[in-house]
């Protein structure tokens, strides 16, 4: 006796098949990996770039070159970021303050604090997008689940007025139900390995920049000091 193959169940068909609730579930987790990839490849850019720009001043800040040559030529980049404006901020600060014949100590605490600001916001910048990449990653797999919940009651409804309810009926009902929240993990699992990647990048960068910003501190102190030790 030949014995059946059972249909297998197509994914596409399921979708186009499912509820319309279900379909608008699924094509919000899309949008909202979508939007994930995009913002993956924006900060992995940014990053990139960032540590390039500030690799390149490093170089320069320490190869020894005075500090006004160094404001001069930051000044003259519209597009300037990272160490680089960090620096502008801070050393620009210290002339103003020191313009105004304000004590060491003053400038530099005033430079500091300008360096603090300037820090953050460099941080906050380079980290646009950070908080969409959390959101998406702990919000999807429950707006996968809810798509799902709300399938799998949508198929039992349907299937409370049928003579004979068998495996073969069920099935595709439950499996255009699932469908939400694989589309929702999909959505999920990058976002969340994204943000922890990008996160844990983000501090290492802070740490250097900060560090960068007290050497640069230590550096204005010696050279205010300078001509009172040559006297």
């Amino acid at each position: 006796m030949p014995t059946t193959t059972p249909p297998s169940l197509n994914i596409i068909d399921l979708i186009l098949h499912a509820g319309i609730v279900v379909q608008l579930v699924m094509i919000l987790l899309l949008l909202a990996s979508i939007l994930s990839w995009y913002l993956i490849a924006k900060l992995s850019m940014n990053f990139k770039q960032a540590k390039r720009q500030d690799i390149q001043f490093d170089k320069i800040f320490w190869s020894g070159a005075e500090f006004p040559t160094l404001l001069k030529n930051a000044q003259t980049k519209h597009n300037r970021m990272g160490t680089e404006n960090i620096f502008h901020d801070g050393y620009t600060e210290f002339l103003k303050l020191e313009k105004c014949q304000a004590s060491l100590a003053q400038s530099i605490e005033g430079t500091e604090r300008i360096l603090r600001v300037s820090l953050s916001r460099e941080q906050a910048g380079l980290e646009g997008g950070l908080s969409t990449l959390a959101s998406i990653g702990s919000v999807a797999p429950y707006v996968g689940l809810f798509g799902t919940v709300w399938g799998i009651m949508t198929a039992f409804i349907g299937l409370s007025s049928a003579e004979q309810v068998t495996l073969a009926t069920v099935a595709p009902g439950i499996a255009e139900a699932l469908i939400a929240t694989a589309i929702g993990l999909f959505a999920a699992i990058p976002a969340v390995l994204a943000f922890n990647h990008f996160t844990a990048k983000s501090e290492a960068l802070y740490e250097e920049r900060a560090l960068f910003a007290e050497e640069m501190t230590a550096r204005l102190q010696r050279q205010a000091l300078a001509p009172d030790l040559e006297n």
